[in-house]
């Protein structure tokens, strides 16, 4: 009898267990923990991001497979301590596919015949967000089912802006966050009464400053970067991707600033603001051509 081959993906689910044996695998991999690898999870996305902004498959194809890793390694864990193993979070995701996509498949994960009526991405959208809307109602009712508040607890409703992970990076969870309070009707009918709201808090910031109150200054400034997402979501931009943009667009034209600078027999650190200024001013021109 011979026995079934391993597939690339039970080879990596053995070497995990194998990484994690507490007598025989790595001990780094055995001392880690929940905790101890969510930064490496985050890490690796942001990777992912970064591949696939540069363009580049080859380092995409090893940025997945690191950000896979930590999937794998969550899900040891897991079956560890008896919680749930690596099969119960790919069926997890799968049954939720086929729950979230009810115009793609039917109930039991078959395609829709041909001919079914589709939809478009709005609509789809729409779609997905009240479905997950009436995930979070039913979780929230098999909650309270298994644990029973106590006579003393307060009746509380649903949290209308549960869900949305603080483990985010602040300007994607500001953008969920104000999507969901968009979803039950608190938003501007445009993005030109966001840029409004943009400018009343750049004035709110600019009086803080001139009063010289940091803690208010601060408030401020979390006001204005909360308003600026909701431009971006206003506008259909991404505004994690768009302030990545624009940081890598600084960085390169810092770097060219440099080269102009030493082209004129300055330097970073000696040379005047007001000589770095023309530099700048002079790398924008050419990158306008």
């Amino acid at each position: 009898m011979t026995s079934t081959p391993d597939t690339p993906m039970r080879t990596l689910l053995r070497l995990m267990a194998d990484l994690r044996d507490p007598g025989r695998g790595c001990s780094w991999d055995v001392a880690q923990s929940f905790e101890t690898i969510v930064p490496y999870t985050i890490e690796e996305a942001y990777e992912v991001a970064d591949a696939v902004a540069r363009g580049d498959r080859d380092d995409l194809r090893d940025e997945l497979g690191d950000l896979l890793l930590q999937v794998v390694f969550h899900a040891r864990m897991a079956e560890e301590e008896g919680s749930f193993a690596f099969d119960d979070v790919a069926r997890a995701i799968a049954a939720k596919l086929i729950r979230r996509h009810p115009h793609v498949f039917t109930a039991d994960g078959a395609l829709l015949p041909p001919g079914s009526p589709r939809r478009d991405p709005a609509q789809v959208e729409a779609q997905w967000a009240a479905i997950k809307a009436q995930e979070r109602a039913a979780k929230g009712i098999a909650k309270e089912m298994a644990e029973p508040a106590s006579p003393q607890a307060p009746d509380l409703p649903p949290d209308p802006l549960g869900g949305v992970a603080l483990a985010l990076p602040a300007l994607a969870r500001a953008e969920k966050v104000s999507r969901r309070a968009a979803s039950h009707g608190f938003d501007w009918d445009n993005a030109a009464q966001v840029i409004d709201k943009v400018r009343e808090e750049t004035d709110e910031v600019a009086e803080a400053l001139e009063r010289g109150e940091p803690g208010a200054l601060a408030e401020e400034i979390g006001d204005l970067l909360f308003s600026v997402a909701n431009l971006a979501r206003h506008a259909g931009i991404d505004p994690e991707t768009a302030l990545r943009d624009g940081t890598a667009k600084f960085e390169r034209r810092f770097r060219a600033m440099a080269g102009e600078l030493r082209a004129e027999g300055g330097e970073l650190g000696r040379s005047d603001l007001a000589a770095m200024e023309a530099a700048w001013q002079a790398v924008k021109r050419k990158e306008k051509g």
